[in-house]
């Protein structure tokens, strides 16, 4: 059994690397465009959508305004791209936000910032996940209704890819996400010259009416108008997304690492921003109309849509309506949308085990969090993410509409506390440096910074104050809980490390004063045989062999057989009036402490190696709930002597442990 699984492990996830192999894996930009920015890129597949669909309640008229919400997303991406690229090289070790705040802010704002990245990275999955489970619905009509199913499927899927190594992961996904860039691309200059030119078809929803929402039948007016404006501004914020991973994953660059950073991040920057004016644009002109709930808010002619009417995403509708007249051009970027957006997880299957593996270091997080697995992947938290966004993704039936509003709320609190901390890393820089040329080029990275944290400012309190009511508090109920785990596993790490340090070397070095040595005895066999001759071995102060009278005959026969053997080693029996095996034992052992405090005891405890899991049922059962209780008896130690069964030796290599010849010759 042991072979097979580990046939199957290297089937699915591939052979072990070897430590030294670990430069091999780094990446040049051009995979790590695909590996660390598919996030980012794929928020062109939802942030418009979003912006429509919460415009859609104040009617038709306010879709005027969605080019304008855009470049104002727009303004905020940009920000925040020159703000990161500040960061990257300030801190290339990879620690991104979490290590700006606790440097600049203090460790609290750091544990603060890694929950919220914590919490986007999950999110983050099963957002775009559902999305494309949505795409692959509106293609493929058979999926309608299995979306959850789908998308725990990609999950897994993804989960596998990336176990094999980031290398191996940015090479299966390059293709597609840069097929994904050149099908928007030509979406977007088709599209635009067949506006310019007057040949561009109308989209299958412009020749609905979409009806406003009661009390918003004046349009974008007064402060409703105004809240809901900047409802659809946070949505649109969405497109954010992603940007973070790239400071967090600068240790995976090719040297020179910060600088391959900062370009690839200028890239994804200038990509993102073109896709989504070209998406809002097209949206516009194609009369684009897209509404949480169509059968309500839209009719034609003046009757509501039938109950059958699948709504397609923006982008589906857009590439239906620029390649009207070749069907394929069609399919392929509604087929490249969906796969970017299972892709898009991609960046938090990478930013995600590197942030956890920073903070399991620092000891925040469990420290299996911290190695490699033998693919030089973080394999506990590359699971670790999917099994969360699974449950999220499950949780939330893989509904966008439900699951968008938990998001950004968190990678927004990060920007915002990020963005504070490059602020006053740079006043304190200031303060140290007197050449003019370096402080000139520090005082423009400080007011890019100052820049970015005053408007990531601003969009914060807009989410805060569009979102908390519509799931943004689950979000901060996440991240509360998170922060509190993660200090409360600080703690015990520093309380067991404060606990373990050596007070006095000396002392730590001296012996026991004596060892005294038990062996746990239920008849004589062989087990019973090897545990007294690895006793004997050992060559303890004392020695003897303990079993509990539960069953007089079988005490009595245990007495003939050691007699007959003639053991050297005395036999003791426990009374148990009550039947009891583990209290005896436990009591004596005690005993044996409490006579001569200094001394050490030695407790064997023979036990089988079996080859299944249904034979482990059948034994073991006594000696595992007596070390368990033995365990937490101060100055015991507790040595378990195995015996393989056949049933083992199979399911092993086949290997023979033989048996210890006997110290002494029987009946001598």
């Amino acid at each position: 059994m042991p072979a097979l699984l580990d046939g199957a492990k290297r089937l699915l996830v591939g052979r072990p690397v070897a430590s030294d192999r670990l430069g091999h894996t780094l990446l040049p930009k051009r995979i790590a465009l695909p590996v660390f920015a598919s996030d980012a890129l794929s928020s062109v597949a939802y942030a418009p959508d979003e912006i429509l669909l919460t415009l859609s309640i104040a009617g038709i008229t306010s879709y005027v305004l969605s080019p304008w919400i855009g470049a104002a997303v727009v303004v905020v991406l940009l920000t925040v791209v020159a703000s990161y690229r500040q960061t990257v090289h300030a801190y290339p070790s990879g620690g991104g936000d979490y290590e700006v705040a606790t440097t600049n802010l203090g460790p609290s704002a750091g544990v603060g910032v890694a929950s919220a990245l914590l919490v986007d990275y999950v999110l983050t999955v099963a957002v775009s996940i559902s999305t494309a489970s949505q795409y692959l619905a509106a293609v493929l009509p058979v999926f309608d209704g299995h979306e959850r199913t789908v998308a725990v499927a990609a999950i897994v899927l993804l989960t596998l890819v990336n176990l094999r190594g980031v290398r191996e992961s940015g090479r299966a996904l390059a293709i597609p996400v840069y097929c994904f860039m050149g099908a928007m691309g030509l979406l977007a200059v088709v599209g635009t010259l067949q506006a310019l030119t007057g040949n561009l078809h109308l989209a299958e929803s412009a020749g609905f009416e979409l009806v406003a929402e009661p009390g918003f039948e004046q349009g974008l007016v007064g402060l409703g108008g105004a809240m809901l404006m900047a409802r659809a501004f946070s949505s649109g914020c969405a497109a954010l997304t992603g940007v973070e991973a790239i400071s967090n994953g600068v240790p995976a660059f090719r040297r020179p690492k910060s600088r391959n950073a900062a370009t690839t991040l200028l890239l994804l920057g200038l990509v993102s921003a073109a896709m989504i004016v070209s998406i809002l644009y097209l949206a516009n002109r194609t009369g684009v109309l897209y509404a949480e709930n169509p059968h309500e808010q839209m009719t034609l002619d003046g009757q509501p849509l039938p109950v059958d009417y699948t709504q397609n995403p923006v982008i589906g509708q857009i590439a239906a309506a620029v390649f009207h007249d070749f069907r394929p051009m069609f399919y392929l970027v509604t087929a490249v949308t969906g796969l970017i957006l299972v892709l898009a997880a991609n960046t938090a299957f990478n930013g995600f085990p590197v942030l956890g593996s920073i903070l399991a270091r620092d000891g925040l997080l469990p420290r299996q969090l911290h190695t490699r697995g033998d693919r030089l992947a973080f394999s506990n938290g590359i699971i670790t993410l999917a099994v969360a966004a699974i449950a999220l993704v499950w949780i939330f039936d893989a509904q966008v509409t439900r699951l968008i509003q938990l998001y950004i709320v968190g990678v927004f609190i990060s920007f915002t506390m990020s963005q504070l901390g490059m602020v006053r890393h740079w006043t304190r820089e200031l303060r140290t440096v007197v050449e003019a040329p370096v402080r000139r080029r520090m005082e423009r990275s400080r007011a890019v910074n100052a820049f970015g944290f005053g408007l990531t400012s601003l969009v914060l309190l807009i989410v805060l104050l569009t979102k908390f009511t519509r799931g943004a508090w689950i979000t901060l109920l996440l991240m509360a809980v998170l922060f509190v785990m993660m200090r409360a596993i600080s703690r015990h790490y520093e309380q067991v490390s404060e606990e373990l340090a050596l007070d006095d070397p000396a002392a730590a070095r001296s012996l026991p004063s004596r060892v005294k040595a038990v062996v746990l005895v239920s008849r004589v066999h062989k087990p019973t045989m090897r545990a007294i001759a690895y006793a004997r071995a050992t060559r303890p102060s004392s020695l003897e062999a303990i079993t509990v009278g539960v069953d007089p005959g079988d005490v009595e026969e245990l007495r003939r057989d050691w007699a007959a053997l003639d053991i050297p080693v005395p036999l003791t029996v426990l009374d148990s009036p009550y039947r009891e095996i583990t209290r005896p034992v436990l009591e004596y052992v005690k005993s044996l402490r409490t006579s001569s405090p200094r001394d050490l005891v030695v407790v064997y405890v023979p036990e089988y190696v079996v080859g299944h899991w249904w034979e482990q049922l059948l034994h073991n059962q006594s000696a595992l709930r007596l070390k368990s209780r033995l365990l937490f008896t101060p100055g015991v130690v507790v040595a378990s002597v195995p015996w393989q069964l056949d049933s083992a030796e199979r399911a092993g290599d086949g290997s023979h442990w033989d048996e210890p010849a006997l110290p002494w010759k029987p009946g001598a």
